[in-house]
């Protein structure tokens, strides 16, 4: 059964996935239905007889069925139905970032987030962002429908959808046809002064490039042994056991 807590809203186009039908590079994670109803006894009904609930992994899950292919890999991990907490964690760090991941998708799913956390802060702090990164995605929520399918459509930018979220509802289409009669004279489009963009580094740059690419602990562990050197992957093991605390329990 796919996550009935999927911040993805469609699985989209699965032409990417269609070698899965000879060969599954990656298996998906799964919950017992007895550890989520634990969390979410209201889930039930929409379970129906599952035994499983795919928390990562409901694009594979969809792209067997759609191949056809016979059954799915997957391990099964109890440990991350420790809490609400952890399986939206799971669920929106494996979308996050990704060219296929809709914008408000993301911020739907950041606000379920900052729902269970009970702060933003916490929130920001769980999925390793800048308190900023994560009122600008929660902004695009308040921007009018027009607009919201315009952003899904590609015809609004997300840095110009950012500003005009700080526009009362009534006013921003106004303000968007405004903004694009100044960009076709030629002229910038200002940008609001309170907007301000994530400020990247390395840590940003390697997280999201791992994410990208699937990186698996091996490939990590290979790409570590050619970059540093033996004192310097000691201190590395030091930190990983000191901030092990801060991920959630396994």
């Amino acid at each position: 059964m796919a996550n009935p807590r999927n911040p993805r809203g469609e699985v989209g186009n699965l032409e990417d996935l269609a070698t899965i039908a000879e060969r599954q590079l990656q298996p998906g994670t799964v919950v017992t239905r007895a550890a989520w109803l634990a969390l979410w006894p209201e889930d039930a009904a929409q379970l129906g007889a599952a035994r499983w609930v795919v928390v990562n992994g409901c694009r594979r899950l969809a792209a067997c069925h759609h191949y056809q292919r016979a059954g799915m890999d997957v391990v099964i991990r109890d440990s991350l139905a420790h809490d609400r907490q952890s399986i939206l964690w799971a669920a929106i760090v494996e979308n996050i970032d990704r060219q296929d991941f809709d914008v408000l998708e993301e911020a739907h799913a950041v606000e379920l987030l900052v729902a269970e956390t009970g702060s933003a802060t916490a929130a920001a702090e769980r999925l390793g962002r800048s308190s900023g990164w994560i009122s600008q995605r929660r902004a695009l929520l308040k921007l009018a429908p027009e607009l919201q399918q315009a952003l899904r459509n590609g015809e609004l930018a997300v840095r110009l959808a950012r500003s005009l979220a700080q526009v009362p509802l009534a006013q921003q289409v106004d303000a968007w046809r405004k903004a694009q009669d100044r960009r076709g004279a030629g002229r910038e489009v200002p940008r609001a002064a309170d907007v301000a963009a994530e400020p990247v580094t390395p840590a940003t740059v390697m997280s999201r490039a791992f994410r990208r690419v699937k990186a698996q602990p091996t490939d990590v562990v290979v790409a570590v042994c050619e970059i540093y050197d033996e004192t310097q992957i000691n201190e590395l093991i030091v930190l990983l056991s000191r901030n092990r605390r801060l991920s959630p329990k396994t």
